[in-house]
């Protein structure tokens, strides 16, 4: 399999942040990819890259990266898909085939993996609406395993792999039968709501930063919270909806993570209200960043084990 030494990986990243990552791993292969897991048991795994900032400082472990595991197949109503591709790309498939229930993807850039791992939904579909079963590589016991629907403990951005430490290899899911005209306006509509009230990512940025808070919107408190307005050296939140921070090329990892502990602390000042990082953090930490890292990212610990 392809292995990188000493990769440059802020290209890759859509915050366009982050050192030089000491190895990086592309398996091509549900079997390559478990085999990378055995070699690097502690390697840090990544799809596209969109949820995740990377230090400024680099990583000095391994990283894996899926890619380039982008297979899938369309049975009947029952599609079956690799970790890595992209669920935009599966999404407009599936349309094609007048399948119906992943509308919603159409408008995430994030892997199949990711959404699986994270339960992701949007205008009332999610991930545990139409998955069926998955493969996923227990990190506890060395062992591929497969979970079905019931067993996944599927919540709200939430699901078993977190508090399994799984890693999810592939996913089946069963769609149902509609016109692809009805599928692909649905699809513009999802399209249009994320150009309307979500940044390009010609705009450097990670997606939603916070998790909405049972029954209400982080998005609506960190405005309510003045976070508009916020702004930290290369880093500043987005105008038009303060749940998204935007790198204005030249944000380092500790500016981001200084503005996301601004936003945080506003909206727990302003409303008493402790929001959760959707973001992941990689790699090396500075003594700040450390430090605010056990703030930001302390109910979420709590919540996962």
């Amino acid at each position: 399999m392809q292995v990188e030494e000493d990769f440059e990986v802020k290209k890759l990243t859509s915050f366009k942040v982050g050192g030089k990552v000491k190895r990086v791993i592309f398996p091509e292969s549900i079997a390559e990819f478990t085999e990378a897991l055995q070699r690097y048991p502690d390697a840090f795994v990544c799809g596209n890259m969109t949820n995740t900032l990377v230090s400024t400082d680099g990583f000095d472990g391994a990283l894996i990266l899926t890619t380039k595991m982008t297979n899938f197949t369309i049975e009947g109503t029952t599609v079956t898909a690799e970790c890595g591709l992209k669920g935009p790309k599966l999404s407009q498939a599936v349309a094609e085939k007048g399948l119906s229930g992943l509308e919603f993807m159409v408008a995430f850039p994030g892997s199949i993996g990711g959404e699986v791992f994270m339960n992701a939904g949007a205008h009332g579909q999610a991930i545990k609406d139409t998955f069926v079963k998955g493969q996923f590589y227990d990190r506890e016991t060395g062992n591929v395993v497969t979970l079905t629907n019931a067993e996944m403990d599927f919540s709200y951005r939430t699901s078993i792999c977190q508090k399994r430490n799984l890693v999810v290899l592939n996913a089946t899911f069963e769609l149902e039968n509609k016109s692809s005209d009805e599928i692909k306006s649905l699809m513009q509509e999802n399209l249009q709501f994320r150009h309307t009230h979500q940044p390009s990512l010609a705009l450097p940025n990670c997606g939603s930063v916070f998790r909405n808070p049972e029954n209400n919107s982080a998005g609506r408190l960190l405005e309510q919270s003045g976070a508009k307005e916020f702004r930290i050296g290369g880093a500043h939140v987005w105008e038009n909806h303060a749940n998204f921070i935007i790198n204005d090329g030249t944000a380092t990892s500790t500016d981001i993570l200084e503005l996301m502990l601004k936003m945080q602390n506003a909206v727990k000042e302003n409303f008493g209200i402790f929001i959760n990082l959707e973001v992941r953090y990689l790699g090396n930490k500075n003594k700040r960043e450390e430090e605010i890292c056990k703030i930001l990212y302390q109910n979420l610990i709590k919540t996962q084990k």
